[in-house]
């Protein structure tokens, strides 16, 4: 019997996506390390992955609840605020712009109005505009109506998305027409179909923009910057540059709390990572 790996070329190919796969990790797997390990550790240098001597009080120490191991003082943060926070802004965007993505992709992808498709391009051609240029237009809004170190501020700009209605279009173009017209046929009315009909067979679309979104939101780190100066409405990227210039070179409790920040990201793409992917395939299916 052959086996896949009998064939040179296919070693070759494993062999390499194996080392970029292990360069690719290199990063976190030393970060998750130095998480564990104490300051004076980590000053001596040295690339060792392993600490010498776990330190896991490096984690109480972020949430305020042991002394800073060097200084006997315990930190004035409010880190599992910020992670609250990140969660919280993170799931809110989500849910509202999955919501708006799918009534905008509805309207232009199964009903009929005039100027449709003119509109669609137009709407798409926002996404040409880079969003730095929209910052200073955004926070003067946010200014005007009063949501400064408020959740308002850091989740209403991003409650729609031209990708995510493009997203979800490109699936609904997919589904058949006559599914539309026998929910016609059978009584129910166009928010019947939307949501009886159309909305369970983009369930593979609604997946991956969710998660999407999530994880773009859940890591927002210069519009919270702008929007905020209140600790009590930090998220984690912002909380992060907090710790390292109120409390200095803390490599170990910034790798810490570096760690806490990626590990809902890494349980996110390894329980929904097949729908993601399938997801991003069905929805190029059809233009």
């Amino acid at each position: 019997m052959k086996l896949p790996f009998d064939n040179t070329s296919t070693r070759i190919r494993f062999v390499a996506l194996g080392l970029l796969g292990f360069m690719l990790a290199m990063p976190f797997i030393w970060m998750v390390g130095a998480s564990f390990k104490s300051r004076a550790e980590i000053e001596a240098g040295g690339v060792h992955i392993v600490p010498e001597e776990a330190h896991s009080e490096n984690y109480p120490v972020l949430f305020g609840q042991q002394p800073e191991p060097v200084t006997g003082e315990k930190l004035e943060l409010k880190f599992g605020r910020w992670f609250f926070n990140s969660i919280f802004i993170a799931f809110a965007n989500t849910l509202i712009q999955v919501l708006t993505s799918a009534l905008a992709a509805f309207a232009f992808a199964r009903l009929e109005w005039r100027g449709r498709d003119s509109v669609f391009l137009l709407y798409l051609a926002t996404m040409m505009i880079p969003g730095l240029t929209l910052m200073i237009p955004n926070f003067q809004v946010m200014v005007w109506l009063g949501f400064l170190n408020t959740y308002h501020g850091l989740i209403i700009p991003a409650s729609f998305s031209a990708f995510g209605t493009f997203l979800l279009r490109q699936f609904m173009l997919s589904i058949p027409k006559a599914m539309d017209e026998a929910a016609h046929i059978d009584g129910a009315s166009k928010w019947q179909t939307f949501t009886d009909v159309i909305l369970p067979l983009t369930r593979p679309g609604l997946i991956a923009l969710a998660l999407i979104t999530f994880i773009f939101q859940y890591q927002q780190f210069f519009w919270p910057l702008i929007m905020l100066n209140d600790q009590q409405f930090f998220p984690l990227p912002v909380g992060l540059l907090e710790l390292d210039s109120t409390y200095g070179q803390q490599t170990e409790l910034i790798m810490a709390a570096a760690t806490i920040t990626v590990t809902p990201l890494v349980i996110l793409f390894v329980i929904f990572q097949k729908f993601l992917v399938r997801g991003i395939q069905l929805g190029g299916v059809k233009g």
